[in-house]
């Protein structure tokens, strides 16, 4: 029987790539994407396209019932991909920015997930893959906002794996460092006229967006999926730093490369 995954944020990066790749693997493909012209793009390149704005409950709503009735209530795959950036010194940054963060990256995948747990229960299998970050695993001056996000989503996926042990589903976190996509791009600066940069050691450490592929395929096909993926050797790194250095050093490292 052939598998149908949901991907969410599939109008560029990591989605797109992973929606495509997928496919070719003979996987069904639903696409979802914020805007209606990307979502007839994807149907134009033979994927299912599905209009989902984590932002609104409404429409995550909308989007779960659409997944169920084209999937006749049985999904294989969940992979939140979709989410934002918002950058700037914690000081400039207002409640109402916080909450849009927080909703793009965290309750909307709580929202979408428990929607769709229903298609996915009743048949003993199925994975939800969620994307995180580095930012997942330590922060920084500036990237407060986005890293309390993801810190979050962390929380909140070690709490649904253990839920639902014995269920048959399994639950990953693939954890990119640097990437060549469009996030650094479409990131809400907090403040226009002092951007937030990336350090110039991420340029030299950056991956093609392919990289998340091998992992994305592994959580989705090995009988014992990891619990996390990180992706980039900055990752792989701040993973390993983050439980060797006390914490004072860390902030040190943190100054020094931000």
């Amino acid at each position: 029987m052939q598998k149908t995954v949901l991907i969410t944020g599939c109008s560029s990066g990591i989605g797109f790539i992973a929606a495509q790749d997928l496919r070719n693997r003979g996987y069904r493909v639903l696409a979802a994407c914020r805007k209606p012209e990307d979502v007839e793009r994807m149907n134009q390149l033979g994927l299912e396209g599905i209009e989902l704005d984590l932002d609104d409950s409404t429409s995550v709503e909308r989007a779960a019932a659409q997944v169920i009735a084209l999937t006749n209530g049985r999904l294989y795959g969940l992979f939140n991909n979709a989410g934002f950036g918002v950058y700037g010194p914690l000081s400039s940054i207002s409640r109402q920015q916080l909450e849009r963060q927080f909703s793009a990256n965290l309750f909307g995948t709580h929202q979408l997930t428990q929607l769709l747990l229903p298609a996915m229960l009743p048949h003993g299998e199925g994975r939800i893959i969620q994307t995180s970050s580095v930012m997942g695993l330590i922060s920084s001056a500036g990237r407060g906002a986005y890293a309390a996000s993801k810190f979050a989503l962390e929380a909140w996926s070690d709490a649904l794996r253990m839920e639902l042990y014995g269920t048959g589903i399994q639950v990953s976190l693939i954890e990119p460092g640097p990437l060549t996509t469009h996030f650094t791009q479409n990131v809400d600066q907090a403040q226009s006229d002092k951007p937030v940069r990336n350090p110039s050691i991420a340029k030299r450490l950056t991956l093609s967006a392919e990289a998340v592929l091998p992992k994305l395929l592994h959580a989705l096909e090995s009988r014992r999926a990891k619990l996390r993926y990180p992706v980039t050797l900055l990752a792989h790194a701040m993973g390993i730093l983050r439980r060797l250095l006390p914490g004072r050093a860390l902030d040190w490292l943190m100054r020094s490369n931000g």
